[in-house]
């Protein structure tokens, strides 16, 4: 895959190429100046071609990173799309991180009018993560998963809507969202000092825009992310005028509990699941989410919370 992947961008032509990564839900491939992408082989390409045209509009100018080809193509059956290169975020340098830019690119995303963008925008993708990292963990029970652990991420999950689980229709409406933000999603363009921009879009859609802040939100709640870089998170959102935190200065929990809640799940059912196919125990950081589910497991559930696989 990844040479036809690298040929495919290059109009046929064979040359080198550096792999970037090689998952069945994506595969990355650089080749000089461009990046393709072989999405996964189950996507639904008219979601997709909607995505791409959404990235390209110029709405999203300065917000989204633009592809180079404004439809998707098919390389050995999977749908693939073109981008410019962008210089990522440096994993050596974390006191470097960009998080006010995440947050000020949020907030530009979910104040961009969904009829302003070509459509029908398709929902937002977070809560069907959510449900793959759930049946992630079923599959990797019998491998020989931490009982404590898979029962306090079963559990927290009960305390979720149906919606969030990706188990029913999340509710109408809402804004236009990233559904998958984290600090991988944003590159320099045009590199290697260009500005921020968000990339990605296989889980934009429509949704509750809290989703977007929910990650950062888990490993705050966890203890995985200081206060000082939450708030500059936080502040540089709600300076933006995001809609998802609360205004300046009011407690932003009420807002982003249930996202929160739902990406903490998440992140340690995958988290039990790798490490149970990988024959191995929890790490700190893994089993900081693990505890942080037991926690929530001991909260209320919400109303139109259905049983969880």
């Amino acid at each position: 895959m990844p040479a036809a992947l690298a040929a495919w961008a290059s109009d046929g032509r064979r040359g080198e190429y550096e792999l970037l990564a090689d998952r069945h839900d994506g595969t990355v491939v650089r080749c000089g100046a461009a990046v393709a992408k072989a999405h996964a082989e189950d996507t639904d390409r008219d979601a997709l071609a909607v995505r791409l045209g959404i990235a390209a509009h110029p709405a999203l100018a300065g917000v989204l990173l633009a592809p180079l080809r404004p439809g998707a193509g098919s390389v050995h059956g999977r749908p693939a799309s073109l981008w410019p290169y962008g210089a990522p975020v440096d994993p050596e340098r974390p006191e470097g991180a960009p998080w006010e830019e995440a947050g000020r690119l949020l907030a530009a995303l979910h104040r961009t009018p969904p009829d302003a963008v070509p459509g029908p925008v398709p929902p937002m993708r977070g809560p069907a993560k959510l449900a793959r990292a759930l049946d992630r963990l079923a599959r990797a029970e019998p491998l020989g998963t931490e009982p404590a652990a898979t029962r306090a991420v079963r559990a927290a999950a009960r305390t979720l809507p149906a919606w969030a689980r990706g188990r029913a229709e999340p509710p109408p409406g809402g804004a236009l969202c990233h559904g998958d933000l984290h600090l991988g999603q944003l590159v320099r363009h045009p590199a290697p000092a260009g500005a921020w921009l968000l990339i990605d879009v296989d889980d934009l859609g429509l949704g509750a825009p809290a989703w977007d802040l929910a990650r950062p939100a888990a490993w705050y709640a966890a203890g995985l992310l200081d206060t000082a870089t939450w708030l500059r998170f936080l502040d540089a959102y709600r300076s933006a005028g995001g809609p998802a935190a609360g205004p300046p200065g009011s407690d932003p929990w009420p807002e982003l509990d249930l996202a929160a809640r739902a990406l903490t799940v998440q992140t340690a059912a995958l988290a039990v699941a790798k490490a149970a196919e990988g024959g191995r125990r929890l790490d700190d950081g893994e089993r900081l989410m693990a505890n942080a589910c037991v926690r929530i497991a001991a909260l209320p559930a919400d109303l139109d919370s259905a049983p969880a696989p």
